[in-house]
């Protein structure tokens, strides 16, 4: 009886458009059209960055040493024009108004400072709010501080391994796996809950607050089917709407990266490949099953409740918010899976599955993190059967 009811609420589900367009299409498109615009944006600022003209100012430079060395930069780091200005605050002004987009104080007393070999001191002046110009700025600063040092070391007579003894190297031990379980481990589980919750929101709101508004519900409880049976049936559909959501939204990640343009980037490829495997997808949805029922647990009471789907949306939105901004934990570094954690809602299915992507994951904290939560959805469900033996929230 259970699985005639909910076949039978699914079918019905389905055939409502927009809530397939929130189970199925927006969360396979999401990834595939966000990843790819957000790509071309990035490509095209970095182009129009590079072939910029740079303005560049200078004040002081009274023997034209460093106009020079500008100059003598190639063309490959980028066109550029160079303009002395007479004082700072001229200069200051002009960067303000976008006439200049770079600025070169030197000091007055250079001269004197590089007769006593001492360290100059030069300021670039920019607006680091517009892409490219702090890059712009360091790659010429690299070429005059490069400059500056062999005329140094070759007026002390010196080698630069003599005043080089030591050089540091930084070798990173983490695994590539690790790393981008690092970088991605905090969006990942967001957009999956997120979508997750999204997916359970309008079925729970239809199938419990809609049929009120009917008038369909009196006639499903006169149907000699214990009322337990008919909330399970329902519900399963909740559940089944929010797995599915989540898992197209997997489903679109992986379109999206297979048809990105990593050609470039093999081993990324390779360790994104190595992530997606039918271990890690399984893992995942057992972590996001009891989370999904959690979800729903907290939407069938509140839709049991309204009277009217508008007032039902108006607290199941708010309540999106609350429950998914704990993801966004996931963004945040140094905050790890641990004996606290694994005890709070949201928060440790981010940390669990932050971890499974990077390899890193315990059994022991995996086992715990799927019990704590199947204790809550188990709750949730109790909850729901309790509002739902309610005759005064089943009848307007």
């Amino acid at each position: 009886m259970i699985y005639r009811i909910f076949r039978k609420e699914l079918l019905d589900t389905l055939r409502d458009r927009r809530t397939l367009m929130t189970m199925v299409v927006i969360p396979i498109l999401v990834f595939p059209i966000t990843l790819n615009i957000f790509m071309e944006i990035s490509s095209s600022f970095q182009e129009s960055a590079g072939d910029k003209t740079m303005k560049i100012g200078i004040v002081g430079d009274n023997t034209r040493n460093y106009t020079k060395q500008l100059e003598a930069i190639p063309a490959s780091v980028g066109p550029k024009t160079i303009e002395v200005f007479k004082d700072s605050l001229t200069l200051r002004k002009a960067i303000e108004k976008d006439q200049i987009q770079l600025g070169l104080i030197i000091p007055a007393n250079e001269k004197q400072l590089v007769a006593q070999q001492q360290t100059i001191a030069l300021n670039w002046l920019l607006d680091a709010s517009e892409v490219g110009r702090s890059e712009r700025a360091e790659l010429y600063s690299s070429s005059l501080k490069a400059n500056a040092e062999a005329k140094r070391l070759q007026a002390l007579k010196l080698r630069p391994e003599q005043i080089r003894p030591v050089i540091i190297n930084t070798i990173n031990c983490a695994s590539d796996k690790k790393m981008v379980g690092q970088l991605a481990g905090g969006f990942l589980p967001y957009i999956f809950i997120a979508f997750g919750f999204i997916g359970c929101m309008y079925p729970a709101i239809d199938l419990f607050t809609g049929e009120k508004e009917r008038g369909t519900i009196e006639t499903l409880l006169t149907v000699p089917v214990l009322r337990w049976k008919i909330l399970f049936g329902k519900m399963m559909v909740v559940v089944s709407s929010g797995m599915l959501a989540a898992s197209c939204a997997l489903l679109g990640l992986f379109i999206s990266i297979e048809f990105l343009d990593l050609a470039d980037n093999q081993e990324l490829l390779e360790v994104i490949h190595s992530i997606l495997t039918p271990k890690f997808i399984l893992s995942m949805l057992a972590l996001l099953l009891p989370l999904v029922i959690f979800f729903a647990g907290l939407m069938i009471p509140i839709a049991i409740y309204a009277k009217s789907f508008k007032e039902a949306q108006s607290i199941i939105t708010p309540l999106n918010i609350v429950v998914v901004l704990p993801a966004m934990v996931g963004f945040f570094p140094g905050i790890t899976l641990d004996i606290t954690t694994v005890f709070i809602p949201v928060v440790n299915v981010v940390l669990a599955t932050k971890a499974l992507i990077a390899g890193t994951l315990s059994l022991t904290y995996f086992l715990s993190v799927l019990g704590m939560m199947c204790t809550l959805a188990t709750l949730a469900i109790l909850v729901s059967q309790k509002q739902f033996g309610k005759e005064t929230n089943l009848l307007l």
